[in-house]
């Protein structure tokens, strides 16, 4: 028995095998229409309570990857796992059982929220869509979300509109923690906020990785806040994989010419002393 949780410790969350990703454009013939190769020859294993961030500038093919992982596109080519099982072709209850495991937070919680929706529905609603618990636990539940990622009880009676953007993606992370995920895929969580909250949500997710043992994807364009929350670092260009390593390595001894042109262009949007 032992041997077969160690066995489960180490098998990934997720594990892209090769993935590519083709789209085609409306330029070109009918017959010869051109192609956009978004994503070529990406493997990444996410591991148990590890951190991944995603770096590279807008088009690299980071976001493709995201949506590959979470289940929103499928790879042209490639396997997708879950846990050790293929769900490279997904059915109907195949993704469901995927938003058991991975659940999403976007980059504007503007448009992810529902504005006619109250905070407490928006919360309930996974736990109904995966008919999760009695309604006294739901309700218990909702409680400990909002706690969690520190807004107050009267929150829950308010419409999106009615809080502020830090307010918004604080809720946006409550609903994607509602069904109690091993992994987050976190989309550029922070680029849509006031410099002032960034490092406020950057910090919550800090908190709620080792608080609940969370496997988490954060993608972004500023490899100075991936650096911060990730424990390994992909750089992305081109749809390809130019460097891959722990964080600091990385940071501290880029080898490819494109890591190292993005730590120079990119100076850090945090205040200098978060994490000290």
């Amino acid at each position: 028995m032992a041997d077969q949780n160690k066995a489960s410790a180490q098998e990934p969350i997720i594990f892209l095998d090769n993935i590519s990703v083709t789209f085609r454009t409306r330029t070109g013939s009918l017959f010869h229409p051109n192609l956009v190769h978004a994503v070529q020859g990406v493997t990444v294993k996410l591991m148990p309570g590890e951190t991944i961030g995603i770096v590279g500038e807008s088009g690299c093919g980071k976001s493709t990857t995201a949506n590959v992982m979470c289940g929103l596109q499928s790879p042209t080519s490639g396997h997708v796992y879950f846990k050790g099982e293929d769900v490279t072709k997904r059915s109907a209850d195949m993704r469901k059982k995927i938003g058991r495991v991975v659940s999403v937070v976007f980059q504007d919680p503007a448009t992810a929220l529902n504005p006619r929706m109250i905070i407490h529905d928006q919360l309930l609603d996974p736990m109904l869509v995966h008919k999760t618990g009695s309604t006294q636990d739901q309700e218990k539940r909702i409680d400990e979300l909002i706690q969690m990622v520190g807004l107050p009880h009267s929150a829950l009676r308010a419409l999106p509109g009615q809080l502020s953007g830090g307010q918004r993606q604080r809720v946006a992370i409550a609903r994607a923690m509602s069904l109690n995920p091993d992994a987050i895929i976190a989309d550029e969580p922070t680029s849509a906020l006031d410099v002032s909250v960034r490092a406020q949500i950057l910090n919550l997710l800090t908190d709620l990785k080792r608080d609940f043992g969370l496997s988490m994807i954060f993608i972004s364009h500023d490899i100075q806040t991936v650096r911060y929350i990730s424990d390994r670092i992909i750089v992305m260009n081109h749809g390809q994989i130019m460097e891959e390593g722990p964080a600091q390595q990385v940071f501290n001894n880029p080898q490819d010419e494109y890591t190292k042109t993005l730590l120079g262009a990119a100076p850090s949007l945090l205040h200098p002393k978060l994490g000290q």
